[in-house]
């Protein structure tokens, strides 16, 4: 059962000294709204009535909250703070550190660890002269309140104080503290055992005596506390006419000294309680200041039991006979001299290996390029593998048989002595976990370094490819442990090397190779390549460039937490700018530093161990982030611990993913089948739109069109009449947008009609029916009426840029035999030959404007078949290179009604190139009079002797601007 106590107060409170009125409302509950009792189930009921009294106006601007860790957790978490002040006398665990409104009048656990180090690492005592790294803790079940969650923080993996340590192990029952004390071969002397207090002989009791009793409890004095601190911070805004707000009482909280029930009480910047924590042996052995962390030492030769009145080494030592001691120092002589003799020869099989592999250019012949069936990205993606492909050859190479990267130093290729010593170390490192670097090359006036290729790509990469690496089949919880565990191990190996540190490192120079191994590239030569600002640079470095190892264990944080949550770099909720992501972290502002979102209440039990691994890589002051090796031994543990929890060996492991990802490539292969026969239909589509269907499929089963002769076809020619006096007039864009109107229309009349559109060229436009599809005699039919269709659109048709400018045509139909094939392998053409085309050409060049010019062998056609076609005899006409010709005029169709336009009279064609440029510039005036803007115009206008100029278009001298 906890209880809360309110605070209202008037709002009104800050305009006057006098008459204030405090009001205090007391809620206490047992838990009955759930089955079961206790803290675990009366946090939610906790938040829960909370929240009523915030809503129903009753809360106040302050709060006595509950004592109990879980239950004020949930009050101060993210999604339920509410904004007021909350002043606990408890909550002592780890998860209510740092919290914003959160004030604790007794002392957490935080505190105490601090505490526990710095004794633990003490080695400048007189009664204490070396540092301790192991220890044992007793646990029990009996323990109160504050002793169960000191105890816990002490017992966490990723706690400051474990990350200090070399061992520590938990005993749970009294027979194996027992067992440990008599084991002479217990790898502790140190054993922390936390009793909830010592009892004291009944005394009688009186009125004063129970006073005492009270003010011995200390969770009575911590909420007594608690409403003096209030009290002292609402007197001071008093008296200062500051305005009362739940913002300033939280504020006011922290830095602050005032007069408790026992005497003064010191809170820090966190709001928390700041007490001299004393070392007791008989008598007082030194005192801990918590809020300066400094040790202050009282006695200085206590009376120990232990030898020379020390405290003894943490670790045991046994004495041993004199016997004993002169074997063990002969057989360490030996031993001694055997190890002196294997490091002198193996320095000098050393010195050997460094002569003989001394860094140089890698001649540029030995790089050889790579062969376009040798590149094999691993990805199932689709659309991208074609980009990246082309981009990744340009870096790969092929040495000494394997593939390669070839990374641009940016360099001249002078390099310093300590450059050439940092590309000799990186010759020397082989490891499992790191890319092999194999030297450098110099290809014109580029330098490259040659690197060890990984077939599937950068660590973010994979990241990022959902569909070859999905969440649920591949990417699960254990397999992105291996993946933080492989790149802790080629840390731990590279930062123990000569290398010493990477100062890169990022999810994109972390790379995977066809075995899903991790390895970390880029790494080393830090004086060619320096280091770069960006989101896994460490906060310490971003404010002063350079390196460190401590920064590179940020850096690891940084991509654990990509690979945690496969979303982008640095993700978080409250900020999505690069810029104020790198400005945040190295102004290093607020309570808590700006660090990605990894919220530890989403996580399971498995998963909580990681999360604060992750967290504590990220600490903003660096000596409070693990080691590698701390790192690699604890995702290790965390892996073994895995694998017994749910009892599977690594075959077992191995296929179960198998099986999974079997059934997920089951599933792509379907899904990229079904994508693959839409891509080619629709494939089929276009190519159907630019070569007739036989055609089509022709190409596609045998590679190649054998050429045909029709024996009857008939072809169509139009143009446009005075286009080169319109493209004068026109922008280029003009020009297009005006071809493109005529002829998408003459496109649609086409789908009316069996007959294939041959190619449009300039402004002239070829049709042809009765190929490659043979149909009789309708071939004219269709030819005829198609052109009739054409020529009644064009009697309605208006130039966007020049309305009311009419637009005339001439069209010419021949009729006769012809040969038509394809012409050509990149972007080829089916076209057609013979003298009929040129024929047909011809008809179209003699032809007038707004006429369909017919030849003899057309109408002969046409009158063979049962359509009753209507046409003039317009006489004989000279055909270049044909000679005189009978020809005609096509008018319509029997009891069909056609819109055909009216054809200009001979004076009309007499003048029509004379009084075409008029006609435009008289449609241009009219349009800018108007204020008609069809589009936003890229010339600008101007009249000069009547005629018009345009920028960036040919001007009167050069004309040709017409297609």
């Amino acid at each position: 059962m906890w209880h809360v106590m309110l605070f209202p107060i008037s709002p009104a409170i800050g305009i006057t000294k006098n008459n204030v009125t405090i009001n205090a409302t007391y809620h206490g509950f047992n838990t009955s709204l759930y089955v079961s009792q206790g803290c675990p189930t009366s946090t939610c009921e906790g938040v829960e009535i909370i929240k009523q009294l915030y809503n129903s106006g009753t809360l106040g601007c302050a709060v006595l909250g509950p004592t109990c860790t879980y239950a004020t957790y949930q009050m101060v978490s993210v999604d339920t703070v509410l904004g007021l002040p909350l002043i606990t006398a408890g909550s002592f665990g780890l998860s209510c550190d740092y919290k914003e409104n959160l004030t604790r009048i007794l002392i957490p656990a935080r505190k105490l660890l601090y505490f526990f180090v710095n004794f633990w690492k003490e080695s400048g005592l007189t009664f204490k002269t070396s540092s301790w790294d192991t220890v044992y803790l007793y646990k029990t079940n009996d323990l109160t309140e504050d002793c169960f969650w000191y105890l816990n923080a002490l017992d966490a993996g990723v706690s400051y104080f474990s990350s200090k340590l070399n061992f520590k192990e938990v005993l749970r029952t009294p027979d194996q503290l027992k067992k440990i004390v008599k084991d002479q071969s217990r790898k502790s002397n140190v054993i922390i055992i936390i009793t909830s207090g010592f009892p004291s002989a009944p005394t009688p009791v009186s009125c004063r005596m129970e006073i005492m009793q009270i003010l011995n409890n200390k969770y009575i004095v911590g909420y007594m506390d608690g409403v003096l601190l209030f009290g002292h911070v609402l007197k001071k805004l008093l008296l200062s006419q500051e305005q009362v707000s739940p913002a300033v009482f939280i504020e006011k909280f922290r830095n602050i000294t005032f007069d408790g029930a026992l005497g003064p009480v010191t809170l820090d910047e966190f709001g928390d309680l700041d007490i001299n924590l004393t070392l007791l042996y008989t008598t007082t052995l030194l005192k801990y200041d918590t809020h300066q962390n400094k040790t202050e030492v009282i006695t200085t030769r206590p009376s120990f039991i232990w030898k020379n009145q020390k405290l003894p080494y943490d670790i045991p030592g046994t004495g041993p006979h004199i016997l004993t001691i002169a074997v063990f120092a002969l057989a360490g002589t030996v031993v001694l001299v055997l190890i002196i003799a294997l490091l002198v020869l193996r320095k000098y099989k050393r010195d050997i290996a460094l002569r003989q592999k001394k860094w140089s250019h890698i001649p540029p012949n030995e790089i050889l390029p790579l062969e376009t069936n040798e590149t094999n990205h691993v990805s199932l993606k689709i659309d991208e593998d074609k980009r990246r492909d082309t981009v990744q050859r340009q870096c790969q190479a092929k040495y000494d048989k394997k593939v390669v990267i070839l990374k641009d130093l940016k360099h001249d290729g002078n390099f310093t002595e300590k450059q050439k010593i940092e590309l000799n170390k990186l010759l020397q490192i082989d490891y499992y976990n790191l890319t092999k670097f194999y030297g450098t090359v110099k290809m014109e006036t580029m330098i490259f370094g040659v690197v060890e290729y990984c077939e599937r790509g950068s660590l973010r990469d994979v990241l990022n490819d959902k569909i070859s690496y999905p969440d649920g089949t591949f990417m699960d919880w254990e397999f992105k442990i291996s993946v933080m565990y492989d790149i802790a191990k080629g840390m731990s190996y590279l930062h123990s090397s000569k290398t010493e540190v990477h100062g890169r490192l990022k999810s994109t120079n972390c790379v995977v190779d066809s075995r899903m191994v991790v390895k970390i590239t880029d790494f080393g030569c830090n004086s060619i390549l320096p280091p770069r600002r960006d989101l896994w640079t460490a906060p310490e470095h971003l404010r002063h460039a350079d390196v460190s190892q401590k920064g590179d264990v940020y850096s690891y944080g940084i991509i654990a937490q990509e690979i945690i949550l496969r979303r982008e770099t640095f993700y978080t909720d409250f900020c999505r700018d690069h810029k104020e992501k790198l400005y945040r972290v190295e102004s290093g502002k607020g309570v808590r530093p700006f660090r990605p979102d990894l919220i530890l209440e989403t996580a399971g039990e498995r998963e909580l161990e990681v999360y604060m691994l992750v967290k504590s890589c990220w600490e903003e002051d660096p000596e409070k982030r693990p080691d590698f090796k701390k790192i690699e031994s604890l995702l290790a543990k965390i892996l073994s611990n895995y694998h017994s929890q749910i009892n599977e060996n690594y075959m077992d492991t191995l296929i179960r993913r198998l099986q999974l990802y079997s059934r997920n490539l089951e599933h792509l292969v379907e899904e990229r089948t079904e994508l693959y026969k839409a891509e080619r239909d629709r494939a089929d589509r276009l190519n159907f739109m630019l070569l007739p269907r036989p055609v089509v499929k022709s190409l596609k089963e045998t590679g190649r069109v054998e050429p045909e002769l029709f024996e009857a076809v008939t072809i169509y020619f139009s143009d446009i009449v005075g286009f080169t006096t319109l493209c004068q007039y026109s922008t280029p864009m003009e020009v297009v947008d005006m071809l493109n109107d005529i002829y998408k229309n003459f496109d649609h009349i086409l789908d009316n009609h069996d007959v294939y559109k041959v190619e449009t060229i300039g402004d002239a436009y070829m049709v042809v029916s009765g190929l490659p599809k043979r149909n009789g005699n309708r071939h004219a039919v269709d030819i005829s009426k198609m052109a009739l269709d054409i020529l009644s659109f064009m009697g309605s048709f208006e130039l966007r840029h020049l309305p009311g400018l009419p637009v005339w045509i001439r069209i010419g139909i021949h009729s006769g035999p012809c040969a038509a094939g394809v012409v050509g392998i990149k972007m080829p053409r089916y076209c057609l030959f013979g003298d009929t085309v040129n024929t047909a050409s011809r008809m179209e060049s003699t032809g007038l404007p707004l006429r369909i010019h017919v030849s003899g062998s057309t109408i002969a056609i046409l009158k063979r078949t049962d359509c009753h076609f209507q046409y003039e005899v317009r006489g004989e006409t000279y055909l270049k290179g044909k000679g005189t010709e009978m020809t005609y005029w096509l008018t319509g169709v029997k009891n069909q009604k056609y819109n055909l336009p009216t054809p200009p009279s001979v004076e009309n064609q007499q003048r029509l190139q004379a009084d075409l440029a008029e006609m435009i510039t008289e449609s241009l005036e009219k349009r800018q009079t108007e204020g008609v803007l069809v589009r936003v115009p890229s010339r600008v206008a101007s009249y000069r002797k009547g005629t018009l100029e345009y920028l960036q278009l040919a001007t009167k001298e050069n004309s040709s601007t017409y297609l």
